[in-house]
């Protein structure tokens, strides 16, 4: 038999390959970032949908004749009538400890010069949160490096701490500044930029770099030029991330910058898909949408990976309005906030936190008990000093004794400024606010306390470890303990005064 007739005979006598089915249907309407699909009445709910040319979708309206799309990606190409397959798959990402040092937009691709992300898992983004008997209670703090956080307003690993405030009050410094103070621990960041200028973004990833945190965090994009579902779906791609790596024992950081584009990303899908608008027209599952997300993170148990997911999304108010619709469903989601007010930012006082409105519900419990001792006399020092201030600048004559508690209350103030990218550790924060509250620092103008606490820090890492070991041991700070810190920095700013002098 000649080679050709063997070889069709081979082919004839072969099985025949299974019968493949494929469901499509066609584009109804399109409009921008949404289509609508016909055709295809078995499609699930967050179902992904291949439109054809790399573009895909994901159903969000299920009625009868019509499936409401949202697109993750441009639709140029997408016309009336076109073709639309189901996939039978739901929206994945890739995860892994390979995306760690790169920039992936929110489906997990690279968006920097990395090349192709070497991985073979992914995960859905859409996952149940981990119930009760999974989690186990906050008890360990994140060290921010911040002054104004750290001493009153703790976070612990494992808790949700909202950062809120107007535009332009430091926002997404608090968040960097976070991130480059955890280069000397295990923690890993996930730093997800939702609806934000490319600048910014650039900035930040430049800001990491810098900080030399870039190998240990995924930075996650979703510009305000790509599509709206792009933006929808970046946190909960973040959080997928953050849980591969929690599973494995890790202590994860997830910034989700910022909720407020976030949810205007799904108010203008939810419009165009004709859904019902509520307050403020944004649908009345906008609770939902962002506490099925936050739930995720917690301090998990040992049989649930022993790892921790420490969210800190971060939302904008308008006009220090906290009652707003977004904001006060965040508030009621999350363990308490960090407020930042433009009245201190007005001031020169950075970071601009105003403790007399942030809170921390569970972090308090996971604060070293050597800041847990300093916290509360910082505190009231503050608040009395505030309520002063108001009645002094009546121009009333004042006694010497409110006199005192005036320059100390501003100098415990200036003790809480921080330069942007100078995360503290935590022995040189004690020291700074401990000579604050002592007195060390009353009467100084603003360069002379700037300088002051420069040479007390200085100080504090030539020549004192007791501090920092005791923070680390979890001890307490004492009487002996205080007086040893304040009595070094009095000596260390006497030499700094005589060495200037001379």
């Amino acid at each position: 038999m000649p080679h050709e007739d063997k070889l069709l005979q081979d082919l004839l006598d072969a099985p025949a390959p299974a019968p493949e089915l494929s469901e499509i249907g066609q584009v109804a309407e399109i409009g921008d970032g949404i289509a609508i699909v016909a055709g295809l009445a078995r499609a699930l709910v967050d179902e992904l949908l291949d439109f054809g040319g790399g573009l895909m979708g994901v159903v969000f309206d299920l009625e009868e004749g019509r499936l409401g799309v949202v697109l993750l990606g441009a639709a140029g190409h997408v016309v009336p009538g076109a073709d639309v397959r189901r996939t039978g798959e739901v929206v994945a990402v890739p995860v892994g400890r390979t995306l760690l040092g790169r920039v992936v937009d929110a489906l997990g691709r690279p968006r920097d010069e990395g090349g192709e992300v070497r991985t073979d898992r992914t995960r859905p983004i859409e996952m149940e949160a981990p119930g009760v008997l999974d989690r186990a209670p906050v008890a360990r703090p994140l060290a921010t490096g911040l002054k104004a956080v750290d001493a009153t307003v703790p976070v612990g690993l494992g808790q949700r701490e909202l950062i809120i405030g107007d535009r332009q009050t430091g926002k997404t410094s608090i968040a960097i500044d976070t991130i480059l103070n955890q280069k000397d621990t295990d923690v890993i960041c996930v730093y997800c930029a939702i609806g934000q200028r490319g600048d910014a973004v650039a900035k930040v990833i430049g800001a990491i770099r810098d900080g030399g945190m870039m190998e240990r965090t995924i930075m996650l994009s979703a510009g305000d030029e790509e599509a709206p579902g792009l933006s929808y779906v970046a946190p909960y791609a973040a959080i997928s991330m953050a849980e591969d790596l929690a599973q494995g024992g890790n202590d994860v950081v997830v910034i989700l910058d910022d909720l407020t584009h976030h949810a205007h990303s799904y108010r203008e899908l939810s419009l165009l898909l004709r859904r019902p608008p509520g307050r403020e027209a944004f649908p009345g599952d906008i609770f939902y949408l962002h506490a099925r997300l936050l739930e995720r993170a917690g301090q998990f148990a040992d049989h649930a990976g022993r790892g921790s997911i420490t969210a800190l999304p971060v939302v904008e108010t308008q006009a220090e309005n906290l009652s707003a619709y977004i904001p006060t469903n965040l508030i009621s989601i999350t363990d308490g906030q960090i407020y930042l007010s433009p009245r201190l930012v007005r001031r020169n006082q950075f970071p601009a936190v105003d403790l007399g409105v942030s809170v921390s519900r569970v972090g308090g419990k996971a604060q070293a008990p050597a800041f847990r001792d300093v916290a509360g006399n910082l505190r009231v020092t503050l608040s009395q000093f505030e309520e002063l201030e108001e009645f002094a600048r009546f121009g009333t004559r004042l006694d010497e004794d409110t006199r005192r508690k005036l320059a100390r209350g501003a100098a415990v103030r200036a003790a809480l400024r921080q330069n942007e990218r100078d995360p503290m550790p935590g022995d040189e924060q004690l020291a700074v606010l401990l000579a604050a509250m002592d007195g060390l620092l009353d009467d100084m103008s603003e360069a002379d306390a700037t300088a002051a606490m420069n040479i007390i820090r200085k100080d504090m890492r030539e020549n004192d470890g007791d501090t920092a070991d005791l923070i680390a041991t979890g001890r307490t700070l004492g009487d002996e303990g205080r007086g040893r810190i304040v009595s070094g920095a009095r000596a260390a700013l006497a030499e700094g005064t005589d060495g200037a002098d001379a």
